[in-house]
């Protein structure tokens, strides 16, 4: 099919990926009424359009958390991203070091943290809060003597949410394996390239602690075996003390949260709701993100994901007040179709909307994208 624009890159993934692994990534908790609400939330924006304002020079470049950003966008952290194309955490990497933006790995990447700094270069570190602290301890450490400066501490997944989607699709459930090798034979580019070429597949990071592969046969049933419903403000406090480099909270949805996470010390937080993949029927971040950045202020940066699907998208985030957004799914449905080079596009088509949406809303430089904009 024609990829025009981002959102193309959805249809041309659902094409490309067997089912199992497409609803994973496109799929939510319970109903899915928050990843809908996501969307829609979202796309309801409108915006100010401005006319003879005069702002042809326009720069995109922005600093977060010591780094020079070319945009205000991040690839956010991914599960099993390297299942969507053959060491897809190298790839990502890649592609947004040449665009000029961070990546975040994820704690459960195909990809160990030592792979993608050889192959692309210092990303940023998501971990999640595991029963097996002395995992956590160990992953920081890894990371630190890697050169990793920023660790993103996703909160918001004590326990995975109901996703039915991914029994009905082979995911999880019985007879997952077998479900999953049928629909492989059905797409034989990827049963190629990834399901045999992309091997080993294991959770690069839990592997690398252990010292033995750990599987994906049951990947849903170890995520709920191992995350730890006890984790509290206090599972953050010796975290803080160990980290020597900047610490973003992914996953605050509630202003008295946000609140939290500024007595605690953060340097930043992410609004999110884990892309509607935890508690199916709360608000979106579209909803959410306004409140939030007013309750915090200046006093850490407020960066948003969650439905962001566009240049135009991370407009109308920058307007509600976030100071940056993650993209998650987008680049994950470009990456399942075109590799490192679907990423690389996809992120050109984003930073071209950008400018085209600055231009026609009047906007001379990313501190003009705030409220003002809002129609």
């Amino acid at each position: 099919m024609i990829v025009s624009g981002p959102i193309d890159y959805r249809e041309a993934a659902r094409r490309k990926l067997p089912l199992f692994l497409f609803d994973y990534l496109d799929g939510a908790a319970g109903a899915e009424a928050t990843l809908r609400a996501n969307l829609e939330d979202l796309t309801s924006v409108a915006l100010r359009q401005r006319i003879l304002r005069g702002n042809g020079e326009l720069s995109l470049d922005i600093d977060l958390f010591g780094e020079r950003l070319a945009m205000p966008v991040i690839l956010g952290p991914i599960g099993l991203c390297g299942m969507y194309a053959r060491r897809g955490e190298v790839l990502a990497a890649s592609a947004a070091k040449a665009a000029g933006i961070p990546f975040t790995l994820s704690t459960v990447s195909v990809c160990s943290l030592r792979e993608v700094v050889d192959a692309a270069g210092i990303p940023w570190f998501q971990l999640y809060v595991l029963k097996d602290r002395g995992f956590m301890k160990d992953a920081l450490q890894r990371a630190a003597a890697l050169g990793v400066s920023t660790l993103v501490f996703t909160v918001d997944m004590p326990t995975p949410g109901p996703r039915y989607r991914d029994a009905r699709s082979g995911m999880s459930g019985p007879f997952a394996g077998a479900r999953r090798l049928g629909q492989a034979i059905r797409h034989p580019a990827w049963a190629f390239n990834v399901g045999l070429l992309g091997r080993p597949h294991d959770l690069g990071n839990i592997s690398a602690y252990r010292g033995r592969r750990t599987g994906l046969v049951d990947y849903i049933g170890w995520l709920r075996a191992n995350f730890d419903p006890s984790i509290s403000w206090t599972d953050l406090e010796w975290i803080r003390d160990t980290w020597k480099g900047k610490i973003i909270v992914k996953g605050i949805l509630d202003a008295d949260d946000a609140r939290d996470a500024v007595r605690f010390g953060a340097d930043g937080l992410v609004v999110s709701n884990h892309g509607g993949r935890q508690l199916d029927g709360t608000i979106s971040t579209t909803q959410a993100l306004p409140g939030i950045a007013d309750a915090v202020g200046d006093r850490l940066t407020v960066l948003v994901d969650s439905g962001i699907r566009s240049g135009l998208d991370v407009v109308r985030m920058l307007a509600l007040g976030a100071k940056g957004v993650l993209l998650g799914r987008a680049y994950v449905y470009a990456l399942s179709t075109a590799g490192e080079a679907g990423v690389a596009r996809l992120l050109s088509m984003i930073e071209t909307e950008i400018r085209t949406i600055m231009t026609l809303t009047g906007a001379a430089s990313l501190q003009d994208c705030g409220r003002a904009l809002l129609a």
